[in-house]
């Protein structure tokens, strides 16, 4: 009679002493625990020994110290004005200083004594009047004319190098601007 032998792949070879050694770690532990809870359990400890013992203590979690560095465990994709801000009482003031830029759309604006003021409208649904100057959460108005406002707004994306930006808003926007 012949007998083949083949030979086994290394995959299958890898995975059968893989699981060898994970069983034969996990009965260990069990093992020596096993024998140690019966004689704690016999001789409870008394006496002045016992109370100056302090107690076991187990770490709560894991606490990220950075030194320097970024924090890995924040996207990169989440970026500037995307960053979450404090919620509560006192997060924001209220009114046009409590808006940010991408928060107002422009309305309208009126010719006065050699100026042009703005009429916004916020995204509480408020309407506010601005000259420029009027300052909001994230930029100050840099000029109005008849149909549109630049906003001069703050870049709060730490990767971007430039720190300050032009944002024009248009009274009429054409159907290809939105």
């Amino acid at each position: 009679m012949k007998i083949a032998i083949r030979p086994i792949p290394a995959a299958v070879a890898f995975a059968f002493l893989f699981a060898v050694s994970v069983s034969a770690q996990a009965q260990k532990p069990a093992a020596a625990a096993s024998p140690a809870a019966p004689a704690a359990a016999a001789t409870p400890p008394s006496g002045p020994a016992a109370e100056a013992a302090p107690p076991a203590v187990e770490p709560q979690g894991y606490t990220y110290d950075p030194q320097g560095r970024r924090d890995p465990f924040v996207s990169l994709l989440r970026r500037g004005s995307d960053v979450p801000r404090k919620s509560g009482p006192g997060a924001r003031p209220n009114g046009l200083p409590g808006l940010e830029t991408s928060e107002v759309t422009l309305k309208g604006t009126v010719a006065t004594q050699g100026a042009f003021v703005g009429i916004l409208q916020g995204s509480d649904q408020k309407t506010y009047i601005v000259k420029a100057g009027d300052k909001l959460l994230d930029g100050t108005i840099k000029a109005i004319t008849p149909d549109s406002m630049v906003i001069t707004q703050q870049v709060t994306d730490p990767l971007s190098l430039e720190k300050q930006r032009e944002v024009r808003k248009v009274l009429r926007q054409t159907e290809e601007a939105k």
